[in-house]
């Protein structure tokens, strides 16, 4: 079975403490299995996707959030526990995105399309905002999709939970 990891918004300004936009203490739990689970397919010789926020200066998402992850800075970095995937690794991607789905005004679905994975796993964050919006665009274009439910974290805990059910009774993501 060929399988491709995306890995949503590994990045200092949600993952460290002091970042722009701090997903809280529920995402320094879930390093651990997203440097397990990028190992993992690295040892397998599978493709890895990183999703990453890369805003400009002024952004219009800044009316609605803090400014983060702005492109060039250390807050829009991969975390330094996965970074070294980016550069040692061959078979993955860095996808800059500018909005919450994965798929809006990126390569993505070009390259799931030249790599026609039979599933699609999913870690990372947010939940509520850019992991289920790019979970979206997966089952819309009818990928089967699984979403490690301890590697995905938010801001808000009940907005966690909600996107969980929400993913898995209306995309049918299979919750592992």
């Amino acid at each position: 079975m060929k399988k491709i990891l995306i890995v949503v918004d590994p990045l200092n300004d949600f993952l460290l403490p002091d970042g722009k936009l701090f997903c809280g203490p529920t995402v320094e739990a879930i390093i651990p299995g997203m440097v397990k689970k990028v190992e993992e397919y690295m040892e397998n010789g599978d493709d890895i996707i990183f999703l990453a926020d890369a805003h400009a200066e002024d952004d219009l998402e800044f009316e609605k959030f803090p400014p983060h992850c702005i492109a060039g800075t250390e807050g829009a970095k991969v975390h330094e526990d996965l970074e070294l995937a980016l550069h040692m690794y061959q078979n993955v991607f860095l996808v800059e995105k500018t909005r919450y789905s994965g798929f809006y005004g990126t390569n993505l679905h070009d390259i799931l399309k030249y790599k026609r994975p039979d599933l699609v796993e999913v870690i990372g964050l947010c939940t509520s905002i850019c992991v289920m919006d790019t979970v979206g665009g997966l089952a819309n274009r009818d990928y089967k999709v699984n979403v490690y439910k301890d590697i995905v974290a938010d801001f808000d805990q009940e907005m966690h939970e909600m996107s969980l059910k929400r993913m898995e009774s209306l995309y049918g993501v299979n919750m592992v």
